[in-house]
């Protein structure tokens, strides 16, 4: 049976004692201090995690140092901003092209329309959600139209400037399969089912950056779909796991190549991976040999 918590908080300076007593080497202890302060032990106890030999105890490996583990926090910190500021050039394509093909399609408001959307439930609710948002938000032009008109909710090109990419996500999941959803999906080069997963994919790594959690080692706990067919060139290797860095890097490598092929993911990607040679890729779930795919050249 699971027992109570009862751990007292520590002070910065017990905190610095007990992970001396386990082993870890502090080379610098008034800059280590300083990085508790501001980061908190929990946050870079996930970096230093990978020294321990044994991890009920909480044990380090002989000669294991903290300036080794604040460089993992480092290169992941850059990663996540690496990764964020592609997921914004795909949310804001993605946005434009579900905006465009079904406002020419259904009119400015079709989102209100429950006969294209699969569960009506679901579309209640998001149309909820939608209001929530749309309420809240004081952008200038949200702003001027709750004043010029009557309308419970905006035109799309303007509500889905201030809903989330995760609002928006579910949307797209939602809609009823048929030639609008499947050229949405044909634009970024994937079949609607690949995209739909992909969606969700991208709202889970975007929290995961966007919260500043850990990201360079993590098991992905949404799992997007790995495509059977693409338009443009994806991994050549046969992939059974599509719970790793490695596979959401590549996935946004795939969706930026469709959205402006001149672009440097790859070359950022590896400039980032020189920078930290004490980084194994291979915790990223990188393959042996990931620099011989057409996608990372």
């Amino acid at each position: 049976m699971p027992k109570s918590y009862n751990k007292p908080p520590l002070s910065y300076q017990d905190q610095l004692q007990q992970l001396k007593s386990r082993g870890l080497i502090i080379e610098d202890e008034y800059y280590f201090l300083h990085l508790l302060e501001v980061k908190s032990y929990y946050r870079l106890s996930a970096y230093w995690f990978p020294l321990l030999k044994d991890k009920e105890k909480h044990l380090f490996k002989e000669g294991a140092n903290f300036s080794t583990a604040y460089k993992i926090y480092c290169f992941d910190r850059e990663l996540r901003h690496l990764v964020l500021a592609e997921l914004e050039k795909i949310e804001v394509a993605i946005r434009a092209k579900i905006i465009y093909i079904m406002s020419h399609r259904h009119g400015a408001f079709w989102y209100e329309n429950d006969q294209l959307f699969s569960n009506s439930n679901k579309h209640k609710r998001l149309l909820e959600k939608f209001y929530i948002e749309y309420k809240r938000n004081d952008e200038e032009f949200i702003l001027s139209f709750k004043k010029k008109y009557c309308n419970p909710l905006p035109p799309c090109w303007m509500l889905f400037e201030v809903t989330s990419f995760g609002s928006l996500s579910q949307a797209y999941s939602n809609l009823i399969p048929g030639i609008e959803k499947r050229e949405i999906a044909k634009a970024f080069g994937l079949t609607d089912t690949v995209l739909a997963s992909w969606l969700h994919s991208i709202v889970y790594l975007r929290n995961v950056c966007a919260h500043h959690t850990r990201l360079w080692n993590r098991v992905m706990s949404i799992q997007p779909l790995i495509p059977r067919k693409t338009r443009n060139q994806w991994l050549n290797s046969k992939l059974n796991v599509n719970n790793t860095t490695y596979f959401a890097l590549s996935m946004l490598i795939y969706l930026m190549n469709n959205i402006k092929q001149e672009n440097n993911v790859v070359i950022r990607v590896k400039q980032l991976l020189k920078k930290f040679p004490n980084i194994d890729p291979r915790a990223m779930g990188f393959p042996q040999n990931w620099e011989d795919e057409p996608l990372w050249k």
